[in-house]
């Protein structure tokens, strides 16, 4: 799916009806484990499943898209985060598209809120990695070369994906706000807006940017997130062309004083 963003607030649709119903973005939970607060969100039930109103689904995707868009123009990063099993690879690839920093295993406790400690285990990390560049890990007794290699392994496993962010994300998108609870939690003690995709049996209020949509399905995940990583590359792109600008102006004025 190609589609094209625009990095103002405009709520333009920037994913058709049709692809968000082939997607499969319109299926709830089962209505018994729904959260009222989702009312609001339900276009009707069928078969003892909530529908989810898709024209809501769009016209909220566009919004949190020009809102990824802005914040990546304004420099600020898009943390992408979903450690379910049927979500990781997309946010992964997703993230790495658009070159932002990316949370698919385990959301170590502390991620946002102690942050200096995470910097130190990524240092540490980097540290070890070294080692192994340089043949010093070659060199160790095969007992602690293996705990130094479990212990990179592990660090790059968890931490892999955030090891390039220097300070803590000016936004995070998350797939599923029940599983990443912890993260929110984070996000909201920080300040840090949440863009998400809030199911049916979610609660609305803990997300500033709310798309409500099925958060299981591969294919919804996949559009979805999709979505917010191109605008948050289209956003990039207009910061690089808006400082591209400032230097041939200011290159100007100097030639001008001449």
């Amino acid at each position: 799916m190609s589609t094209s963003l625009h990095t103002s607030d405009s709520t333009e649709p920037v994913v058709s009806v049709e692809d968000l119903l082939k997607a499969g973005t319109h299926f709830g939970h089962l209505t018994s484990r729904w959260n009222p607060k989702m009312r609001d969100y339900i276009f009707m039930q069928r078969n003892g499943i909530h529908i989810i109103d898709l024209l809501q689904t769009q016209k909220m995707l566009s919004h949190a898209a020009s809102t990824a868009a802005r914040f990546a123009k304004q420099g600020k990063t898009v943390l992408f985060v979903g450690t379910k099993k049927q979500a990781k690879d997309t946010v992964r690839q997703a993230a790495e598209s658009c070159e932002s920093p990316f949370v698919v295993e385990r959301w170590l406790g502390g991620t946002l809120t102690n942050f200096q400690t995470i910097r130190n285990s990524i240092r540490r990390m980097e540290d070890l990695a070294k080692l192994g560049k340089d043949g010093t890990l070659d060199q160790l007794k095969k007992k602690e070369r293996l705990m130094k290699s479990r212990e990179l392994d592990k660090l790059q496993r968890n931490l892999g994906g955030i090891a390039k962010m220097p300070r803590t994300p000016g936004c995070l998108f998350i797939v599923d706000i029940r599983r990443e609870r912890i993260a929110v939690d984070e996000a909201r003690k920080l300040g840090i807006p949440i863009i998400a995709m809030v199911d049916s049996n979610c609660d609305p209020d803990l997300v500033n940017y709310v798309i409500p949509c099925n958060d299981d399905a591969f294919k919804s995940i996949e559009i979805i997130t999709n979505t917010i990583a191109q605008a948050v590359n289209e956003g990039r792109k207009a910061a690089e062309v808006q400082a591209a600008n400032k230097k041939a102006e200011r290159e100007k004025r100097k030639e001008n004083k001449k």
